[in-house]
């Protein structure tokens, strides 16, 4: 009797620890294979057309989808238009930057999905976010890859929620790692995802400490090329308006590429939470490698991707399809 007691104490612990994610269980590449086959042609046609009206779609889209994954999980609830009852998450400080192109694209692709009777009211907004992100990459020379899809939209989205929860261009690497594990991402997974920053601009405001008043004793941040430095100072002058726009990566800023790693070897790191994967010898051996090895670091990215857009996920009993990208249902 005891041991009958002791081997079903150990299926059970078996049982336990062999049950997936419910949240990831309902991922798949094939979700919508018999609701809306053409789910991935149509969003790519959209995000293509998209990105020859504006190359800004690229950046924005990808920040987008970092901001709502790191928000309460991929729930699109960052796209969410705030009432007079409710601030919404896109009117956060920090997320007041998102350009609206990145916005644009997924509406755009909303109602091209809806204009095909077969998918019209199948599709969440936040499946829609996860392949126009994978379709930007790709767009800008990025490695393509298989999205899992079944998520649904959140029915939350409020502004608090977003405090300290996004990483800051100040953070050093305990920080980055901290707010990643929170995520079930590891300091690899944030090494990857940092090099998005290969892609794109950021504002005057953002670097202006680092090149004008790092602390008491140094006006420039020590870590920064002294040449790059100048360039910056060039394109950021002290009272010049805090909105003008810098390139992040500044030799390819166009390419998604793994010049974002050989940048940081050369002190070229626009911000301080990127310089730090190279200055932090935890860090370091990552960024040297995949500076040498562009596949390498693809490979990571994509592995890193697919495990973002598991964070959070939501599911018929918490989320639902969301008719209007901008508004609840």
């Amino acid at each position: 009797m005891a041991r009958f007691s002791m081997v079903l104490v150990v299926a059970l612990c078996v049982t336990i620890f062999v049950l997936p994610d419910p949240t990831t269980a309902q991922l798949s590449r094939n979700f919508y294979s018999k609701t809306c086959p053409n789910i991935e042609q149509i969003v790519r046609n959209v995000v293509q057309k998209k990105v020859k009206q504006t190359f800004v779609t690229i950046p924005a889209t990808l920040r987008l989808f970092f901001h709502d994954c790191f928000v309460n999980g991929c729930d699109a609830s960052v796209m969410i238009q705030s009432t007079p009852k409710n601030k919404a998450e896109k009117d956060h400080p920090d997320n007041v930057s998102l350009a609206g192109d990145g916005f644009d694209v997924v509406i755009q692709a909303k109602k091209a999905l809806d204009a095909n009777p077969r998918c019209r009211n199948k599709v969440s907004c936040a499946d829609i976010l996860t392949l126009a992100t994978r379709d930007v990459v790709v767009a800008a020379g990025g490695p393509s890859y298989e999205v899992e899809l079944g998520r649904f939209d959140g029915l939350v989205s409020t502004a608090s929620s977003v405090q300290g929860n996004l990483p800051g261009p100040s953070d050093n690497v305990n920080k980055l790692n901290a707010l990643f594990k929170k995520n079930k991402l590891t300091q690899e997974d944030m090494i990857a995802l940092s090099a998005a920053h290969t892609l794109g601009f950021a504002h005057c405001g953002k670097v202006f400490k680092r090149i004008y008043n790092f602390n008491r004793t140094m006006s420039v941040d020590p870590t920064l090329n002294k040449a790059y430095a100048k360039d910056l100072q060039m394109a950021c002058p002290k009272n010049v308006d805090p909105r003008i726009a810098i390139n992040m990566d500044p030799v390819t800023p166009k390419k998604f590429d793994n010049v974002y790693f050989k940048n940081l070897q050369q002190g070229k790191g626009l911000f301080t939470s990127d310089q730090v994967l190279f200055t932090d010898g935890r860090s370091r051996p990552t960024v040297n490698a995949w500076a040498r090895d562009s596949k390498a670091f693809n490979r990571a990215f994509v592995t890193a991707m697919t495990k973002l857009g598991r964070v959070g996920v939501k599911n018929s009993r918490n989320g639902n399809i969301r008719r209007d990208c901008g508004a609840f249902n």
